[in-house]
């Protein structure tokens, strides 16, 4: 047992091998939750982005078709618990299983956020992963 002590003290002092920032992951993936703000429906969906290809519009326009919403009812998005995304650096920094909220516009009508089409009437669905088991 002496030996991971005597390990440990090679190290010098202070000196991190990672530094401030831990490494940066090599997934090309970045996986984020996602979900609509509302008061009734809290689940959250598992999207990817491309790492190569992470901008706001990006993040947008696929949390939307995963959602089966337009892009243009978007008023925000905000990563929980109490941050707002607005631009590209951002979304640069999210990492990994991070939650994010999309707000919508009001409107007079809440019919939107009532209705929520099931995964085959979304153009985005993959039935092939849906088949895949783990």
């Amino acid at each position: 047992m002496a030996e991971p002590q005597q390990d440990m003290r090679d190290e010098p002092a202070g000196e991190n091998k990672q530094g401030p920032n831990p490494p940066l992951p090599t997934d090309p993936e970045l996986v984020l939750k996602v979900r609509i703000q509302s008061p009734k429906e809290n689940d959250f969906i598992e999207v990817e982005l491309n790492r190569q290809e992470l901008s706001y519009q990006n993040l947008l326009q696929v949390s939307c078709c995963e959602l089966g919403i337009n892009p243009d009812q978007v008023e925000k998005i905000r990563k929980l618990p109490n941050t707002l995304l607005r631009k590209d650096k951002d979304i640069l920094r999210l990492r990994d299983l991070q939650e994010v909220e999309l707000i919508l516009m009001k409107t007079g009508s809440s019919q939107l956020i009532e209705y929520t089409p099931s995964l085959i009437e979304k153009p985005c669905y993959n039935s092939n992963a849906a088949k895949m088991t783990y």
